[in-house]
């Protein structure tokens, strides 16, 4: 299948679980009405987890504002380079970034941007289950296969990811921390040119999110090997995905959550208007609750400290893995991140 091909494919399932939202007028009496269109930036490539979620949540907020929300896909360096883009912007609130906050939370310890969590003001929209996948030529048929393999000859097994710092990438390296692994790691622009890359076959296995390799795994272009999650999965239209817990039992497997973000320093009637819409719109928004039931995510719309203190869960987990594999620039405990 091509690229092309995947991605309209992609828009065309989200827009069975998006639907137009007639009839919906701006809630009254926000303390912030932009004058102008407001961007958020996908660091990331267009039609993988992040550019799918943002997309539903700037059709809400353009619902419940009034304003037009657009969205831009600025990928490169691990999703660095699209929120190094929203942190220099005019902190004016008409510039967000998207994506996973464990990213966020990470950047400053792999070295990739001077930013930590604290900076942000968070919201977030959905929590995502991270997938082991694979082709089905691979000659893998569950996990158990495929760790096997890792460990007889993992450097020649090519795995696709979303890059460093993605979630399929944290996923494998928890793998590895737990087990002594080693793999092939593929990345790519996004969860969506990463899931393309397992389903034509340029590498047998990929580690990306399950909502990105949802509607492939349906049609049989991919076999799911493991969810990390604590128990397993049900995909709506498959069926249940196992847990990885059952071959590696003490694997972590946090919640890993997405949203829209802006820096600290906008004008408060910004967050105000933002916290306001998600109380009031977000957290009741059928279209983000569908997307969530039908890939099988969790809809979280959490704000705030709430926000921060469950992302801040996987953060310590994540940052600590990249220093115990080699991959951090810094010791996470010296930015405040201690180790769980």
């Amino acid at each position: 299948m091509q690229r092309r091909e995947f991605l309209a494919a992609t828009a065309a399932a989200l827009a069975g679980v998006a639907p137009a939202r007639a009839g919906a007028q701006p809630l009254p009496n926000l303390p912030w009405r932009p004058e102008r269109p407001v961007t958020i930036i996908v660091p990331w490539a267009a039609g993988g987890s992040t550019d799918q979620m943002a997309r539903i949540v700037a059709a809400e907020l353009e619902a419940a504002i009034g304003q037009r929300f657009v969205v831009v896909n600025q990928p490169g360096a691990s999703g660095s380079i699209g929120t190094r883009n929203a942190l220099e912007a005019p902190r004016d609130g008409l510039t967000w970034a998207a994506g996973a906050a464990v990213d966020v939370g990470c950047y400053k310890v792999l070295g990739l941007l001077d930013t930590e969590l604290k900076d942000w003001h968070l919201f977030f929209a959905v929590a995502n289950v991270n997938i082991v996948v694979a082709n089905p030529n691979s000659g893998f048929r569950d996990f158990g296969q495929l760790l096997e393999a890792l460990k007889a000859r993992g450097q020649s097994i090519g795995i696709s990811t979303a890059g460093v710092s993605s979630a399929g990438h944290n996923f494998m390296e928890a793998i590895r921390a737990a087990t002594g692994i080693q793999y092939r790691h593929a990345t790519y622009d996004g969860g969506a040119p990463a899931t393309v890359a397992a389903v034509s076959g340029e590498v047998p296995v990929g580690a990306v999110l399950l909502v990105e390799a949802a509607e492939m795994i349906k049609a049989r272009r991919l076999i799911p090997l493991a969810v990390q999650a604590e128990q397993p999965v049900t995909l709506a239209g498959y069926g249940e995905i196992p847990s990885i817990r059952r071959w590696i039992p003490d694997i972590p497997a946090p919640l890993n959550y997405f949203g829209i973000w802006t820096p600290k320093g906008v004008p408060e009637p910004v967050i105000q208007t933002m916290t306001r819409v998600w109380e009031e719109r977000i957290a009741n928004s059928q279209r983000l609750k569908d997307y969530a039931a039908q890939r099988a995510a969790l809809f979280t719309p959490l704000h705030g400290q709430r926000a921060y203190d469950e992302a801040w869960k996987m953060v310590r987990q994540t940052a600590w893995l990249y220093y115990d594999g080699g991959k951090a620039r810094i010791s996470p405990d010296t930015i405040g991140i201690q180790r769980l």
